[in-house]
């Protein structure tokens, strides 16, 4: 079976491109099959040795896309060689769009398809041809495969799919430079023609940008790109298939390029120069003023830092990291009077600098901050500031000069000054100082022994501001005179022994002075006239302000006479010389035979006197003894007392006493007997009573009418407590027999009513059910209160109800 093409005007060139394959086929279909029929061929037996093939041959068919006539498009012809035209043979196709899309004559077996195709949603169909016996429907030979290829045709335009696109380059960047790369893709088919073939073009924008034609990439057209000028662009790339020949078709784009910025600006300052004011009085690191430097870069590329190029002296100048401003201050105080206006100079300078535009200038710029100092009212000004040293001899009189204090006005108006002195400074009022002219005078006598330096404090106030105030610190040294006699350091004493030799060395003394001479202290040492004329001891002056005591005499005895009192005279250098005259007391004590000293009369004395530690132990052991013994008296005193306490508390049961009788009325001031009180356990039952141990216990008030006869019989039977009696005890015993209440009864409640009262009713309205002879027509004379209680007591009121 061989197939057929047709030859329709759009499939020509394919026709032609198959022809000459399709005659190879043919021509070995000739060679390998034989010239009789299948069928024959098989009756000759096994015998005959020569290959059988199926006698029709393969190839694709091709269909044209987007078909669009009217009429089922032919896309080829099956056919074998057994088919002699009479009929015999059916042919049948199967597979992908076999009777769908693909249709074929079962006779002629030509091929139709009825639908239109698109290549770029399916390029070929795979499908099986039949060859079958017309009437059997039997295979006449086994089934092949074959393939219809979709023909494509330039019917999809290029397409960006990741469009639009943002790329961005940095400003003055050269020509050439690559900013980003763009592309399309086209759905024809890329081995067909060239309808994939797509080629790059900028519509818009060119004049800065280009675009490779093959590849896509877009870079800088111009070198001169300036952010500051423009900092985006918007460009339109177009993409054209069929390599950009006519009838091409085109799709198109858009790219944002953002351009970057560089560090090409240097900062500015948008004035020359800066005014701004301060007075004088301003503290240090005060700030001035503020001035900013522009830059036209961004981000980073605008950071600067500020510096003073000139008047550095008074001012500084720190960067604020958030606004970039240069703020300017007070290095050191301002002085009006000395200088009214400042020039300084402020320069700006950019942190990070690009090397590459260093070519462009000097990334740095200048402005001059003018500052006027404006006059304020100032205190007094000291000379010195810082305070001035005076001195003073300690034997000055009372009034005598010690030093001047001066101040003056710093202000132009130069208003006169005033002195004090601060009152806490100078409690004693040692110095006084002169208001207008600040001297100061001794207002005391002074001591240099006592206080060496004065420290006061003099306020200076102007004359007609008393707000402007200064102190200084005057310090007032006081300058020594010799006006303190020497003086033995200490009271001296010295011990000798009996046999001491003449010349031995006894004692060596020393001299203070509390005076302190400018040259130092020479001191000189002698004996009076009285002890000068001693055979006993003699002094030698050592030349170093001491002194030492030698014996003059061969041997001393103790018994004869035992301390010996040495005056020494002691003399200053001065001027003028001063002396006084010191007492050394020289003990006569017994030694050994090496010198040692033994005894003493005056030390033996001691010593007889003092206790001997043994002794001091044992009158310790004794006190502290004494001590505990007291210590544990107080203690079981406390002991008992505590339990007497507690004995008492527990038997707080016995002091409650309760009374239960209806007192006599306010004019009765003896119806309780206040000896039950005073005697807690006793009851009422006393044996002194005359009356019977009954009425004993009834308030007096009943007593004195019991024992008058006035009472009646229904007061004597009311008066009969013994059914109280007997119904208290019956509690008490139930109390005692019961196991669940404590074993101390600390108080019992008891109610019980009895019979009736002595006391009759002390309610009016009872009188109504009697016969009362009393008239109680004066209540209506009471007022309008009184008027209903009348209403109940008016005379012929039961008769009127009666009837």
């Amino acid at each position: 079976m061989v197939p057929f093409w047709t030859a329709g005007p759009w499939t020509l060139l394919a026709a032609l491109g198959l022809l000459s394959c399709f005659c190879s086929v043919l021509a070995e279909a000739s060679r390998t099959s034989p010239t009789i029929s299948t069928a024959s061929k098989h009756q000759e037996g096994p015998s005959s040795l020569e290959r059988v093939k199926r006698g029709w041959v393969w190839n694709q068919f091709f269909v044209v896309e987007e078909y669009t006539g009217t009429e089922p498009l032919y896309v080829g012809k099956i056919h074998t060689d057994s088919d002699e035209g009479e009929g015999n043979i059916k042919y049948t196709i199967s597979g992908e769009g076999a009777g769908s899309i693909f249709i074929i004559d079962e006779f002629t077996g030509d091929i139709h398809a009825t639908e239109k195709l698109d290549r770029e949603e399916k390029a070929f169909y795979t499908l099986r041809a039949q060859a079958r016996d017309h009437r059997t429907n039997d295979p006449l030979e086994p089934e092949s495969e074959f393939v219809i290829k979709v023909q494509d045709i330039n019917d999809s335009e290029p397409q960006f799919l990741e469009g639009p696109y943002i790329g961005s380059v940095a400003e003055l960047s050269p020509i050439g430079t690559s900013v980003m790369k763009v592309t399309a893709s086209d759905a024809d088919d890329p081995t067909y023609g060239s309808s994939a073939r797509v080629v790059y073009s900028v519509l818009d924008g060119e004049k800065f940008f280009t675009v490779d034609r093959h590849t896509g990439i877009i870079m800088t057209a111009v070198a001169d790109l300036d952010r500051e000028t423009q900092d985006r662009y918007e460009l339109v790339v177009k993409a054209t298939d069929m390599a950009g020949q006519m009838g091409g078709l085109s799709g198109s784009t858009t790219v944002t390029i953002v351009i970057t910025d560089v560090n090409d600006n240097p900062p500015r300052f948008p004035q020359k120069m800066y005014q701004f004011s301060v007075s004088e009085g301003a503290a240090v690191a005060t700030p001035v003023g503020c001035v900013i430097a522009t830059d036209a870069d961004m981000g980073d590329n605008t950071d600067m830092s500020y510096l003073i190029k000139e008047g550095g002296d008074l001012f500084k100048v720190t960067t604020d990291v958030e606004t970039q401003e240069a703020v300017v201050s007070i290095k050191k105080p301002l002085d009006f009077e000395s200088k009214r206006t400042h020039n300084v100079v402020v320069e700006a300078v950019n942190k990070h600098v690009d090397p590459r535009f260093v070519d462009l200038g000097s990334f740095r710029d200048q402005t001059i901050v003018r500052v006027s100092v404006s006059d304020i009212d100032e205190p007094p000004i000291f000379q010195p500031a810082e305070g001035a040293v005076m001195e003073v001899q300690e034997d000055a009189k009372v009034g005598s000069l010690v030093g001047i204090v001066t101040a003056r006005d710093p202000d132009v108006a130069n208003k006169p000054v005033r002195f004090s002195i601060d009152p806490t400074s100078d409690q004693d009022m040692i110095f006084h100082i002169d208001a207008d002219s600040g001297a100061i005078t001794l207002g005391k006598i002074l001591d240099r022994e006592t206080a060496g330096w004065h420290n006061i404090t003099v306020k200076a106030v102007e004359a007609d501001n008393h707000t402007m105030v200064s102190f200084s610190t005057i310090s007032i040294r006081i300058l020594d005179v010799n006006d303190n006699p020497p003086e033995l350091a200490t009271p001296y004493e010295a011990s000798i022994c009996e046999d001491a030799k003449p010349g031995q060395l006894i004692h060596t003394i020393s001299v203070v002075d509390r005076d302190e001479p400018p040259s130092g202290h020479r001191f000189f040492f002698t004996l009076p006239s009285e002890a000068a004329s001693s055979r006993h001891f003699t002094l030698w002056d050592v030349k170093d302000n001491t002194a030492g005591i030698r014996t003059q005499k061969s041997s001393f005895n103790r018994h004869e006479q035992n301390v010996y009192f040495l005056p020494i005279l002691v003399v200053d250098s001065g001027p003028p010389s001063l002396s006084s005259t010191g007492t050394l007391t020289i003990h006569v004590c017994g030694c050994d035979t090496e010198g040692a000293i033994q005894t003493c009369n005056a030390t033996a004395y001691v010593i007889s006197a003092a206790l001997s530690p043994g002794a001091l132990i044992a009158l310790l052991v004794c006190m502290l003894i004494l001590i505990v013994l007291v210590l544990l008296i107080l203690t079981l005193k406390r002991h008992r007392k505590g339990q007497r306490i507690a004995e008492d508390e527990e038997d707080m049961r016995d002091n409650v006493i309760k009374y239960n009788d209806e007192g006599g009325g306010e004019q009765d001031t003896q119806a309780y007997d206040m000896s039950a009180l005073r005697n807690l356990y006793d009851f009422p039952e006393a044996k002194n009573c005359d009356s019977g141990p009954d009425i004993c216990s009834l308030p007096q008030w009943i007593q004195a009418n019991r024992v008058g006869g006035a009472v009646d019989g229904t007061m004597a039977a009311a008066t009969d407590f013994s059914l109280f009696k007997g119904y208290i005890r019956k509690k008490v015993e139930q109390a005692d027999a019961d196991l669940s209440v404590p074993p101390y009864d600390s108080f019992q409640t008891y109610a019980f009513e009895g019979t009736s009262s002595p006391a009759l009713s002390l309610s009016s309205i009872h009188t109504l059910s009697t016969t009362s002879e009393l008239d109680f027509s004066y209540l209506s004379d009471w007022g309008p209160r009184f008027r209903q209680l009348a209403g109940y007591y008016a005379p012929g009121k039961t008769e009127e109800e009666a009837s």
